[in-house]
């Protein structure tokens, strides 16, 4: 029998008569999977060579190589609060800094671990140190004298063998396009280098009962995946799709311009953002036979990169702690910082570019997107397969269709009235308190979709069903987030930021070096799957060493050079994070597009390549001419 595709509309193109197969009998299996089997055991033996080696090499280095302990100082501004205690400021927060000793006594500074055999005897330390600078050019919230307050913590490296646990988790990302063996060889190879043999005890259980993982569990698992099973029962997210269709959207342009529209109004970023964006996108995007790749490279695309742009969010306040330089006015105060912030906007040409990239393939033009995505965009049109053939989407078939009960009938306001609850609280609890509650925005919000939904009439057995299906629907994300979670941290833990900063970062002239930190950053989060924590560990030392260039270089204007080099940490950050398998958003952005989480990587990877390239080449042009 013959079917037909809807027309595409603006898509123009005609409909598509697909063939399907009739139920004759037994069918012998083509030739084609057995081919695709012969080629895809040379990679899975590839990759078990490469998990083996990596576990060879983890063993390696806890027996022969002796960890590089580097002094982690961070410089804040601290004050007298009014109870007469010193305090500091971070993410928004007043801290108390406890017990403070002189820096020259401390066994967490520099000179101290460089003669360390074993493992140093504090985490952290608070230390105070008297410079020499005047009052005029101190901070101007320190003492008089130009006090300084710092916050020591020892961090190691390994060398080269840092990179290991993240090249063995991209690396089998790559060769078996399953990440969740991945990710776990990865924790695995980490936690042999760290010497920490017993794997479950030492490594997952602390990782897996940490504040990061529990937040996965309560908000990716239950409250994402209730709302979404809750909306898949109730037919809200089919009524949505339908009444988007009937009004605003005409075909596949229109509803990817509607999933890039909503990426930019949710500027709060990152997980936020594509979370939202995905899951209300996807039904409209599906009935238009826009492809999972095209799809989740908008929805990660407009996710950090324009929290960065529209930073009217947490991005400010977090990282205004860490770009603290002693002597340097236009980073004195909390608002010099945050002002700082703002002024640099203009040079993130990476977040610009990929916010432009993405609005132009909303307008199916695609000379920029790479060839993995216009091959998506011709198949998804030409065929309605929206995966490529023999993928593994992260959604699960339990959230991909619609399960009503009879006699109740869907409404569009079922969709629409938690959905704007989810973005009031988000959006009214940052500007209350400075930090979105994203918890309490989709508990509100699946609380109203299961309470509507008794209220007109489904039962409970029907509900708890489809909050069930939903679970079931995103438990595998899930799992994939918290073992991401636990690589990042394993990483972290084993040097791999810090190793790339000291290697690099202070062999490059003053025209090299913004692009030098965007490539550092760029492979720090790549490596970790986290801007945020490349921003705790590039700024601090980032931020000082181009103020050291600066006055050493031929610079005329230091702060439109410190502000270009501020641009590319942020930038490299958002890059690397955006591009990463093991990246919170990038696996969530697979998650809520029905995506293949290595075709999403794969084919984004071109395109966000592309605008870093020509953004490193705007980071030098600027400084040549005009710092």
């Amino acid at each position: 029998m013959t079917r037909t595709h809807p027309p595409p509309g603006d898509a123009a193109a005609k409909p598509v008569p697909v063939v399907e197969e009739a139920a004759v009998g037994p069918v012998e299996p083509p030739a084609v999977p057995a081919a695709v089997a012969k080629r895809l055991r040379p990679s899975h033996l590839l990759a078990a060579v490469v998990l083996l080696g990596g576990l060879a090499a983890g063993v390696f280095v806890y027996s022969q190589v002796a960890p590089q302990w580097r002094e982690q100082k961070t410089t804040f501004n601290v004050y007298q609060n009014e109870s007469g205690e010193l305090a500091y400021r971070y993410s928004g927060e007043e801290l108390p800094v406890g017990e403070v000793v002189p820096y020259d006594t401390s066994p967490l500074r520099a000179e101290a671990l460089a003669d360390l055999s074993g493992e140093p005897p504090l985490e952290r330390q608070w230390v105070v140190e008297t410079s020499v600078e005047s009052k005029a050019e101190s901070s101007g919230e320190g003492d008089a004298a130009g006090v300084r307050y710092s916050l020591l913590e020892p961090g190691r490296h390994y060398g080269l063998w840092s990179l290991l646990p993240a090249a063995i988790a991209v690396g089998l990302c790559l060769l078996t396009k399953e990440p969740l063996s991945a990710l776990l060889g990865s924790v695995v190879v980490g936690a042999l280098m760290l010497g920490r043999f017993d794997i479950t005890d030492a490594v997952l259980l602390p990782s897996l009962a940490s504040k990061s993982a529990a937040t996965v569990l309560l908000l990716y698992l239950w409250l994402l995946g209730g709302l979404m099973g809750v909306w898949s029962r109730t037919g809200a997210a089919q009524a949505f799709a339908e009444f988007m269709t009937r009004r605003f959207v005409r075909g596949p342009r229109t509803a990817k311009l509607v999933a890039w529209l909503l990426g930019v109004l949710f500027f709060q970023g990152g997980t936020v953002s594509v979370v939202l964006v995905g899951t209300i996108v996807k039904p409209v995007a599906d009935r238009e036979r826009v492809s999972h790749e095209e799809l989740s490279y908008i929805v990660d695309s407009t996710a950090s990169p324009i929290a960065a742009v529209l930073a009217f969010n947490a991005w400010p306040v977090y990282v205004q702690a860490l770009i603290f330089v002693p002597g340097v006015s236009f980073l004195a105060t909390e608002d010099d910082r945050i002002a700082f912030f703002f002024k640099s906007v203009p040079f993130s040409f990476y977040a610009l570019l990929a916010i432009a990239g993405t609005f132009l393939l909303s307008l199916d033009y695609t000379r920029f997107s790479g060839r993995g995505i216009r091959a998506a965009m011709q198949r998804a049109r030409t065929t309605g397969q929206l995966d490529a053939p023999g993928v593994s989407p992260l959604s699960s078939e339990e959230l991909a269709a619609t399960r009503v009960p009879p006699g109740y009938r869907p409404h569009v306001l079922e969709f629409f009235v938690p959905f704007l609850l989810l973005v009031g609280v988000a959006v009214g609890t940052f500007v209350a308190t400075g930090s979105p509650k994203v918890n309490w925005a989709f508990g509100a919000a699946f609380l109203a979709s299961a309470l509507t939904a008794l209220f007109k009439g489904m039962s409970l057995g029907a509900l708890i069903e489809g909050v069930g299906d939903g679970l079931k629907g995103v438990v595998l994300a899930s799992v994939v987030l918290m073992l991401a979670v636990t690589v990042g941290g394993v990483s972290r833990e084993v040097g791999a930021g810090v190793y790339l900063v000291e290697s690099l970062g202070e062999r490059i002239p003053a025209a090299a070096l913004p692009v030098a930190l965007q490539l550092i950053t760029m492979v720090i989060a790549f490596s970790t799957g986290t801007s945020w924590g490349t921003f705790a560990v590039a700024f601090p030392l980032a931020m000082p060493l181009a103020w050291q260039v600066a006055g050493a270089g031929d610079v005329t204007n230091p702060e439109l050079f410190m502000s270009i080099c501020f641009a590319t940490v942020l930038n490299g950050s958002v890059f690397g994070d955006q591009c990463s398998p093991i990246s919170d958003t990038t696996i969530l952005s697979a998650m809520t597009t029905g995506c293949d989480l290595m075709d999403h990587v794969k084919t984004q990877l071109v395109p966000a390549s592309l605008a870093a390239a020509i953004a490193a080449a705007l980071w030098t042009a600027t400084v040549v001419l005009f710092a």
